[in-house]
C-alpha cells in the first residue's frame, strides 16, 4: 500500500535532490494518484521499468532522510508546537515555559 502522506513530505524536503525523471515519476505516481499501468503507457515504457524507477526514488528519499534528518526535525518541532499550544489553552504556564526552551534548544 502507498505511503503518500510520508512520501510527499519526504518528497517536500528532498524531492530537488532527485532526477528530473524521478521527480516526474514521483509526481504522477503519488501526487496525481495515477497507477503504473497509466504512467507506463503515458510514457511508452513498461510497467515494471516505472515500478523499478519509482522504488530506486523512493529509496534515495529514504536515504537523504536518513543521512540528513529534515523530515523527523521537522515532525518534532510541530510535536513541540502542539504541546505548547496545548500548554498554553490550559494556562499552564510552566510547561509552556519548559516546551519553548525545547523548542530553543533545538534552534
Amino acid at each position: 500500500m502507498k505511503d503518500i502522506p510520508r512520501i510527499a513530505l519526504l518528497f517536500d524536503f528532498y524531492g530537488p535532490l532527485l532526477t528530473e525523471r524521478q521527480q516526474e515519476l514521483i509526481r504522477a505516481y503519488y501526487l496525481e494518484d495515477l497507477s503504473l499501468a497509466e504512467i507506463a503507457d503515458a510514457d511508452g515504457v513498461s510497467r515494471q521499468a516505472v515500478h523499478e524507477l519509482i522504488r530506486r526514488s523512493e529509496a534515495a528519499l529514504q536515504e537523504y532522510e536518513q543521512r540528513l534528518g529534515f523530515v523527523a526535525e521537522h515532525l518534532r518541532r510541530k510535536e513541540l508546537l502542539a504541546e505548547l499550544a496545548a500548554a498554553l489553552d490550559r494556562d499552564d504556564l510552566a510547561a509552556a515555559r519548559r516546551t519553548l526552551a525545547a523548542l530553543q534548544a533545538e534552534a
